[in-house]
């Protein structure tokens, strides 16, 4: 048996090296990217412009997340899986694929207006980039005005001092995302609250009955789970769910 091992190894140790060998016997391949025209004639503009798509690219989470409805769907889900009291089930990857195709329902025309006013044009060359930029952020912008609260809203633009503007498209991009941020928190809390009431209702049922027949010992989570499970599912708690977060863009 030992003999095998050190065979195993030798044959690891030949294999590494004809690997490295063969890796290195040619040389690599040059590999260059091209951003703009090509021409030349501003040096650094490629560098700067691969900056800046690395700069945005890294940003777009960010920019899902603070920008559209994700932030509320995904607490709300989260409160729910709490509430219920069952760990891991389900999982966080179920429950952000369902928030983000959640997501791209509700905000399916904002992003169609978006895509209409600002990004066809651009790929047809009517409008410059920055157009295309400024063009964008007027269908974005009314949807996060119409969720922000006016009290979030002051709080930012009393600290920058910011003038009161005429039309929510005056109201800075950087003043509004965190006012509509902090107002998405608060509302998703709202509804966590709410979901958490009826199963808090039944955990105070089952302890109180182990309490009363003396089985101290007994965890109550583990009676109560079961009843919290069928209450969700005879109610048609994931219908009721996604249904109030709709209803909740829609007013």
């Amino acid at each position: 048996m030992k003999n095998k091992w050190w065979i195993s190894i030798v044959a690891v140790q030949l294999l590494g090296m004809l690997i490295h060998n063969q890796a290195f016997a040619e040389p690599l391949p040059d590999v260059s990217i091209n951003i703009g025209n090509g021409n030349g004639d501003t040096p650094g503009t490629s560098a700067l412009s691969l900056l800046l798509l690395i700069t945005v690219l890294s940003v777009a989470p960010a920019i899902l997340v603070l920008m559209t409805s994700f932030t509320r769907i995904v607490i709300v889900l989260g409160f729910v899986r709490t509430s219920l009291g069952t760990q891991q089930m389900p999982p966080n990857q179920v429950l952000i694929g369902l928030a983000m195709f959640l997501t791209f329902f509700i905000m399916a025309p904002t992003f169609s207006q978006v895509n209409e006013v600002a990004l066809q044009p651009y790929l047809k060359g009517q409008i410059s980039q920055t157009e295309a930029f400024q063009e964008a952020a007027v269908p974005m912008k009314k949807f996060m005005f119409s969720h922000t609260r006016e009290k979030d809203l002051m709080l930012f633009m009393n600290y920058t001092k910011t003038e009161k503007p005429e039309t929510f498209e005056d109201i800075p991009i950087t003043v509004l995302i965190p006012a509509y941020a902090i107002s998405e928190l608060k509302t998703a809390f709202q509804m966590g609250f709410m979901i958490f009431i009826p199963f808090l209702v039944i955990d105070m049922i089952v302890a109180s009955t182990l309490m009363a027949m003396g089985m101290m010992m007994l965890p109550p989570v583990m009676i109560s789970l079961p009843f919290k499970l069928l209450l969700f599912v005879l109610v048609d708690g994931w219908y009721l769910i996604v249904k109030s977060l709709l209803l909740s863009f829609n007013t």
